[in-house]
């Protein structure tokens, strides 16, 4: 039997950079919400975003890569090098065809992209170079290059939920014996496109986004990255590592109901946590904290809720739930990576992590939303739920390591 588990975690994030400090900012509830500076926002109706403030590639790349490389690939190679040296892995002499790389990506490169066009549009001429990391695979295979990775690689791009699937596939190709070690993950930088397209939805909310509260009215985008180094529980006790979680099962499943929004009654969610408990073994009655979605916006929250009534039933009300999106944005294509962290902080620190911006209950969304951090040591199993366009559903579960 081979145990899947995390041995290495790295992060990059608009509340801290570096795991250690990540788990501490969570702990207490910081906001990484505020003004971005990547570029203007005074157009839009909903201007903050949780960007990575303080970032200056310079201070982890020499100046020919911190010319040539997109923010998200910097923002994951960050991470990356963060995960590799917690793990206490040589990849550089190991068998790198046993070595694997699943990535979860949304918009890629696209910041550098566009750029590129701005300058044609102002009649400068473009950089080739910003267009060299400008598709959304590009960062798994940027990994591939670093470490010289052999084996199974894949880029998941199922927007909102493509890292947290990464990581539940991740988990299958350790447990099916496929590779011995995955680097996976996700990694996501802030662009304008993607701000405009959810300002033009009208889905971001004009503060801090305020998840589950009856007076919430969207989004707050974000970026990231976090990366994870997944082996077998053998390997990692054979040599002295001890591991912060077991990735124990994951489920996926489609709404097919709209491009954009879930359906309200929640039974595709619902379907994906029932798979999830399937593929881990694990009873609802078992999950002691979930980590939701919960973007903010009227559609979604709803939806989740319904969902965890579904799935849970008489215990859906007793188990707290919150959403760390609060605090860091929304990551598109790094969220449920970069949540997967969050979710564990009960087994790290004993804490759940808080919905900040929660004042103002919605009758209608009922359940336990944890607007402080809350100490709490007996967790043993959680969960981790993403929600993303197109109808695509990913519920992870996670145990911690025995």
């Amino acid at each position: 039997m081979r145990t899947p588990v995390i041995t290495g975690i790295g992060i990059v994030s608009s509340i801290a950079i570096g795991r250690e400090a990540y788990w501490d900012a969570l702990s207490v509830g910081r906001c990484g919400i505020g003004e971005i500076t990547l570029f203007d926002t005074s157009g839009f109706r909903g201007k903050l975003g949780a960007q990575v403030k303080g970032f200056i590639p310079d201070d982890h790349f020499d100046r020919k890569e911190s010319r040539r490389l997109s923010r998200c690939n910097m923002l994951g190679t960050v991470a990356l090098r963060e995960a590799v040296q917690d793990s206490g892995l040589d990849l550089q002499t190991m068998d790198r065809a046993r070595l694997a790389v699943v990535i979860g990506s949304g918009s890629g490169g696209l910041l550098q992209g566009e750029e590129f066009r701005r300058r044609i549009y102002h009649g400068r001429k473009p950089k080739s170079s910003l267009l060299e990391y400008f598709t959304a695979s590009s960062f798994t295979d940027y990994i591939g290059l670093l470490t010289g990775a052999c084996g199974f690689r894949s880029t998941i791009s199922t927007a909102c939920s493509s890292s947290s699937t990464a990581i539940g596939i991740a988990g299958e190709i350790v447990r099916k014996g496929i590779a011995d070690f995955v680097i996976t993950g996700g990694s996501e930088s802030l662009a304008e496109t993607t701000f405009a397209g959810f300002n033009s939805l009208r889905a971001v909310d004009e503060v801090a986004c305020r998840p589950f509260d009856r007076e919430r009215k969207g989004i707050s985008l974000g970026e990231g990255a976090a990366i994870y180094i997944v082996e077998t529980a053998e390997h990692a006790a054979k040599r002295g590592k001890k591991a912060y979680a077991e990735i124990a099962g994951y489920g996926l499943s489609c709404d097919a109901y709209h491009v954009t929004a879930p359906s309200p009654d929640g039974t595709g969610i619902a379907h994906a946590i029932r798979l999830a408990f399937r593929s881990s073994g694990v009873e609802a009655s078992a999950i002691g904290y979930i980590n939701a979605h919960g973007t903010g916006t009227p559609a979604n929250d709803l939806a989740e809720t319904n969902a965890i009534k579904l799935a849970f039933r008489e215990h859906a009300s007793i188990i707290p739930v919150s959403s760390t999106k609060s605090m860091i944005g929304h990551c598109l294509g790094a969220a449920g990576a970069k949540e997967a962290a969050a979710a564990i902080l009960p087994f790290v620190r004993g804490i759940i992590p808080p919905t900040v911006h929660y004042q103002n209950p919605d009758p209608e969304c009922d359940l336990d939303y944890v607007p402080e951090p809350r100490e709490k040591n007996d967790v043993s199993v959680v969960l981790s739920t993403s929600v993303a366009f197109g109808g695509n559903n990913t519920a992870l579960i996670l145990k911690r390591p025995t």
